[in-house]
């Protein structure tokens, strides 16, 4: 599948459509900043001056839709409508096309294209007014009139919009009737040479065979303009609003780690209970479960007794997340190999799974439209006749209640007798309180399980006896419908599920509007950080009792500190198996931006339970990934157990036990010494400068404490903003405004408390070890003395020798191994490096004291070799005598020595490379023989 053509149509085919639509609109007279009048004639009709200044008469028909427009646009606004009618007109576009292409339409007769090979109109146009749709004979006529005149496009138009009529009898979930207002808009011609039709011609036809999954791709592609849009005004701080969180939170799952997911769920669900080589040697996606203990076999071999007495139609399968139905599609195609297992006719065993197995729901209308074409399409590739038979799926897009009265519930339950028409009116009224802004939350509404037959007697008969005032009743049947849509994604949501497959959204907490963030902060408070957290928490609420939850996420829930209490949860259940796929997982996301992981979880709590892991963070491409996993490579087995050993409990599935029993038997470096982020000013423009920019003689080097910087009357201090990868010394850049205690800054921090904030006085100018708060490969951490610290200059403080022992042990491989685990993304918090397990060996603490020494006089030796640093005396290729040794110096004198140290050492950059190597080296095998672990 050519992606890239894909994304390239897609994009094309949304500006065209929308052009189009506007210049439609402009020629009656609408665009966004005009509404023209009309004025009638004498004849009757009404003539309106156009957009582009012509006028326009207009028969009764068209005056009728044109104020049917303008009412539509003052309610939705201008761009609204345009965006709704271009993406009716592409979604039906994209169907027809892969319908005719699979011979999938009724009459057999291609819509956009011809058979006949070199025939340049489309069959429907070229065999028109003999096609197989219901025509009027003045129809017919018109049709006749309009290919003798020539007039091949408005001719295409007709036909087109009944063709879609046609199959909204068949597929009304996408085929919905094109309203009058839409053929208004409607500006599709096949004969236009740089069109959508020629573009989607272009297309290659094996692009279609069979592959429903384009659909999907390239409904993820027309978003990528508005996608981009919503991502940049967050850059604005403009919230996500809802009818932007579809096109900010959708992605199209890789098919292969839809393959591991749906056969590691339903496949296994049904594989424990009903043993099958031949399935199982067709899913290749499928982990064999990891060798058990007896004890643990014991309970896997009660769980699977329930398994073993399931039938296929009783297996309850859901993706509440579904975009466009890919996930669905590979249930279906599982299912249908376990109805076929089982000796089922294909016939029967499309209904049984249209009826009995599979739901879907999404929180976006046009997705839904796509996944029902989807489950629809994958039931004809197995059964010729599906569409003549009536059947509908289980696939719902998520409604909201806002507009519906309840005092009009009133109306309803005429059949029921006074009991339960009262429970029945009651339990409206929760479900419509339920369904309030649904469109902001989705699938993560938690539905009360009512009596779901009840309510659907309590609408299907009206209460005529109370129909007195029609003004009040209003349309009956409309709410009757919406009231039934409600029950349908009601039971839906309240249901429980054997096997729950999703791709949730992935939205931080920062970037929700203020009703989703309310709304997940109050209930779901372990996983409130992210949309797919909130989504794990809620597919776990929707299983049942020994059911399966796959899916794919960011793989943030895994480590870090916000997420403890959702891992606690999640560590009382099952992790049958993972795909830790790490970043560049999706073609379509490049860089380290999102890190994501595929998981199998089984609701049940099976002690000492051993996982198998697969660890694909460190391939570089989705297409190695999937070959390391086919090949069954980098495979770890675990007992999460082990997992609560570790501070926080990151699922660290690849470490060895000795490595784990480091964090069991250390002491975290938190409680050892006092690490903590520095101070934020909240306007660095105007309080934090370069060294060399301010004068020197206010600017203080080396306060020892507060009260010696206070007492030295300086302006400005050395301040630790982090900085670029460097060891043990360095990135001494810039200074701070901290006269009188940082007065300024303290009086501009009562202006907006927000932006700043700051840390213990006491601990400002001590020695400390920092690191840079944002690395993308480690973090690197450099001693410091007489700085203040910023919010990015992280720090942790304490006696100098124990300092420099911890910094020691920070720098090496060991470390960095071990913040893998406790921040694997690229922040590395004080509260993580607190986290670190410190081991003191007294017999090798001065050994690693005096290394750590040399290691700083070289790195400041060469940070103070150039003029960036305020330390600068001469470059080390001159030389500059003196007879004094740089090693016999004290600490404090070290920037009046600089030249002396290049004389006395006789050594040059290489050298001095190497020493710092050879001892970096030497750390390393001391900390592994005191940790008792290697490292990678």
């Amino acid at each position: 599948m050519n992606k890239t053509e894909l994304k390239k149509f897609a994009v094309a085919a949304r500006n065209k459509l929308r052009e189009q639509c506007v210049q439609a609109a402009g020629s009656y007279g609408l665009s966004k900043d005009e509404i023209t009048a009309e004025s009638k004639q004498g004849t009757g009709y009404v003539i309106i001056t156009t957009s582009i200044g012509t006028e326009r008469i207009l028969n009764s028909w068209e005056k009728e839709q044109r104020e049917v427009l303008i009412a539509k646009i003052k309610k939705d606004g201008f761009e609204q409508v345009i965006e709704e009618v271009a993406y009716t007109i592409f979604n039906r576009l994209i169907a027809i096309r892969y319908m005719e292409i699979n011979g999938y339409l009724p009459n057999r007769l291609r819509v956009l294209s011809s058979q006949t090979a070199g025939q340049l109109e489309p069959d429907l146009v070229f065999y028109a007014p003999e096609i197989t749709l219901p025509l009027s004979e003045t129809e017919k006529e018109n049709i006749n009139a309009l290919k003798d005149a020539n007039k091949l496009d408005e001719l295409f138009k007709f036909l087109f919009i009944k063709e879609c009529n046609e199959l909204g009898k068949v597929l009304p979930g996408l085929f919905t009737p094109i309203e009058g207002y839409v053929e208004l808009l409607f500006a599709l011609r096949y004969t236009q040479q740089d069109g959508v039709i020629k573009d989607i011609l272009a297309i290659p036809e094996e692009e279609w065979l069979d592959a429903v999954q384009i659909i999907g791709w390239l409904y993820q592609y027309y978003n990528s303009e508005p996608k981009d849009k919503v991502f940049a005004d967050l850059k604005k701080n403009i919230k996500i609003a809802k009818e932007n969180i579809p096109a900010a939170t959708q992605l199209f799952t890789p098919d292969w780690i839809v393959r591991y997911m749906v056969e590691n769920s339903l496949g296994r669900l049904w594989l424990e209970g009903h043993p099958d080589a031949a399935l199982k040697d067709g899913w290749k996606y499928y982990l064999d479960e990891a060798e058990q203990e007896a004890e643990v076999e014991k309970q896997l071999k009660e769980i699977r007794k329930e398994y073993a007495v399931i039938k296929p139609d009783a297996i309850k399968c859901i993706d509440p997340c579904m975009g466009s139905g890919h996930i669905l599609v590979y249930l279906f195609d599982v299912l249908m190999q376990i109805y076929d297992s089982c000796g089922y006719t294909k016939r029967d065993a499309v209904r049984s799974i249209l009826e009995n197995n599979l739901y879907g729901l999404d929180i976006d209308g046009r997705a839904t439209q796509l996944a029902y074409f989807a489950v629809m399409m994958k039931a004809c590739s197995y059964d010729g006749r599906f569409l003549s038979r009536n059947l509908q799926p289980h696939v719902y897009d998520i409604r909201e209640s806002n507009t519906i009265d309840i005092n009009r519930l009133q109306y309803f339950g005429a059949s029921l007798d006074e009991l339960n028409r009262n429970i029945a009116i009651t339990q409206m009224e929760g479900l419509i309180s339920a369904f309030k802004n649904a469109k902001e939350y989705g699938s993560i509404i938690s539905v009360e399980n009512y009596d779901w037959q009840l309510l659907r007697n309590f609408i299907n008969s009206f209460n005529t006896e109370k129909q007195v005032n029609i003004f009040e009743v209003g349309d009956m049947p409309a709410l009757q419908e919406e009231l039934r849509q409600l029950i349908e994604l009601g039971e839906a949501l309240a249901k429980k599920y054997d096997v729950v497959v999703t791709n949730p959204p992935y939205m931080g907490s920062g970037n929700m509007n203020a009703k989703l963030s309310d709304y997940v902060k109050k209930n779901y408070p372990d996983s409130k950080s992210d949309l797919f957290a909130v989504f794990i928490e809620r597919c776990l609420q929707m299983a049942n009792k020994d059911a399966y939850t796959a899916m794919i996420t960011q793989h943030a829930w895994m480590f870090l500190s916000s997420y403890e209490k959702l891992r606690g949860m999640l560590l009382m259940i099952d992790i049958v198996n993972m795909i830790h796929l790490g970043a560049r997982a999706f073609e379509e996301i490049g860089g380290e931006v999102v890190q994501t992981t595929s998981f199998v979880m089984r609701k049940s709590n099976t002690k000492d339970y051993k996982a198998t892991f697969a660890r694909l963070v460190d391939y570089g491409s989705q297409q190695e990934k999937e070959n390391v996993f086919l090949a069954k490579e980098s495979l770890h087995i675990a007992q999460q157990e082990i997992f609560s050993k570790i501070p926080g409990s990151p699922i660290a599935y690849w470490v060895s036990e000795k490595f784990i029993d480091a964090f069991k038997n250390g002491c975290p470096l938190g409680k050892k010494a006092i690490s903590r982020n520095g101070m934020k000013t909240g306007e660095n423009e105007r309080f934090v400068r370069q060294w060399f920019e301010v004068n020197n003689n206010k600017f203080k080097r080396n306060a020892k404490t507060y009260l010696d910087a206070l007492e030295s009357k300086a302006k400005w201090f050395p301040y630790n903003k982090g900085g670029e990868y460097r060891k043990w010394y360095g990135n001494n850049d810039y200074i701070v405004n901290w006269e009188n205690e940082g007065q300024e800054v303290i009086k501009n921090a009562k202006i907006d408390k927000r932006n700043v904030q700051d840390y213990p006085l006491e601990l400002k100018f001590l020695p400390s070890a920092s690191w840079g708060l944002i690395s993308s490969s480690q973090p690197s951490f450099r001693y410091k003395e007489y700085n203040i610290s910023d919010i990015g200059g992280m720090s942790f403080y304490g006696n100098r020798n124990d300092v420099l022992y911890f910094m020691a042990f920070c720098n090496t491989p060991i470390a960095n191994q071990m913040l893998q685990i406790l921040a694997p993304t690229i922040n590395y918090q004080a509260g993580d490096i607190g986290r670190l397990p410190i081991y003191i060996a007294k017999e090798k603490y001065n050994t690693v004291i005096n290394i750590v020494e040399q290691n700083i006089i070289i790195s400041k030796t060469d940070w103070d070799s150039f003029e960036t640093s305020w330390d600068f005396i001469t470059h080390p290729f001159i030389t500059y005598k003196s007879g004094v040794g740089y090693a016999d110096i004290p600490i404090e004198q070290w920037q009046y020595k600089i030249a002396d140290a290049f004389e006395s050492w006789k050594i040059n950059s290489k050298e001095q490379f190497d020493i710092l190597k050879t001892n970096e080296e030497e750390l390393n095998r001391i900390f592994i023989d005191i940790y008792g672990c290697k490292t990678n």
